[in-house]
């Protein structure tokens, strides 16, 4: 993975050191569940466990998305290859890998849902999901997001 640049935080990171305490998403079960509707798009660095620097969303919420019908797959400065290959060696099906500054041509590939989010840590991510039309999240917000 290139380093050439330094990743700005925006928000402070979670005290806690193991991040798997993260509770799924409570809101998105039940009788409110909308399947296939909601398209879910996650940065890596910095939002998922397997991120360098590690975030807090875990495999385990990944992987309750798409067991409950929901679009998941990610938004990254990391090339495509890399995001497959990583999705692939935690066997991981996603339904899209895509970069970050192009969720445009994912949401053009997935018409007609009702919602579009991407979850991210920096400043970039938020510009980049809020210019495409997708609602952003903090991956500390994660657990608060509604369906509707």
């Amino acid at each position: 993975r290139h380093r050439g640049h330094r990743r700005r935080r925006v928000r402070p990171r979670p005290t806690q050191q193991r991040h798997d305490r993260l509770p799924l998403l409570r809101n998105l079960s039940g009788t409110e569940h909308i399947g296939k509707r909601v398209l879910f798009s996650f940065d890596i660095d910095g939002t998922l466990e397997i991120g360098d620097p590690a975030g807090p969303i875990t495999l385990t919420q990944v992987r309750e998305l798409i067991n409950r019908d929901y679009i998941v797959g990610s938004g990254s400065d990391r090339v495509l290859a890399e995001q497959r290959a990583m999705w692939e060696k935690h066997d991981i099906p996603v339904h899209f890998v895509a970069h970050k500054h192009l969720l445009n041509e994912t949401r053009s590939n997935f018409q007609h849902l009702d919602r579009y989010i991407h979850i991210g840590d920096t400043e970039v991510d938020k510009r980049s999901a809020e210019m495409h039309g997708f609602e952003f999240f903090y991956p500390e917000e994660f657990c608060s997001i509604k369906p509707s």
